[in-house]
């Protein structure tokens, strides 16, 4: 799977014209700061334009933000092992708005705090309305791969 991952020099000369539009937030439980840096960070290596929300954002803000953002995907992102909980009302919300129930949402991180539960956690998101779950510890091209795959300038 390296050597799916982009080389430094071939970031470089990544086409941002072609970008996409992407809010990362932490949720409200959750403080840290140092995994939404380095997930704007990393979209920003691959041409993105990002808005990060940062830690501690209530339910309604990252809603709100969608709807006056418009963004092409919305990333989420978890350490404290509470995502799988705070997560789910959040995408309920979201896909109960037209003007975003086709947003690309994902989540990723620590999303609970038993390890045998991991894909049944998952699965329970995905079953939520989560496009897709990256769970702690996943291989970062698997998630550079899934926003590679999304069409550029969404519209929706």
């Amino acid at each position: 799977m390296d050597e799916e991952r982009m080389k430094p020099a071939e970031l470089a000369t990544c086409d941002r014209t072609a970008s996409l539009e992407v809010i990362v937030t932490g949720l409200a439980s959750d403080a840290h700061t140092w995994n939404l840096v380095f997930i704007q960070l990393l979209l920003e290596d691959l041409g993105h334009r990002v808005v990060n929300l940062g830690p501690c954002v209530p339910e309604e803000e990252i809603v709100e933000s969608c709807a006056d953002h418009q963004p092409d995907l919305l990333v989420i992102s978890s350490v404290n092992g509470h995502g799988r909980h705070d997560a789910k009302p959040l995408i309920e919300a979201l896909r109960a708005r037209p003007d975003l129930d086709g947003l690309p949402v994902v989540i990723g991180g620590k999303l609970g705090i038993s390890e045998d539960q991991r894909e049944e956690q998952a699965r329970e998101l995905v079953a939520a309305g989560f496009d897709a779950v990256f769970q702690e510890g996943a291989d970062l091209a698997s998630f550079e791969a899934f926003v590679g795959a999304l069409p550029k300038e969404v519209t929706r």
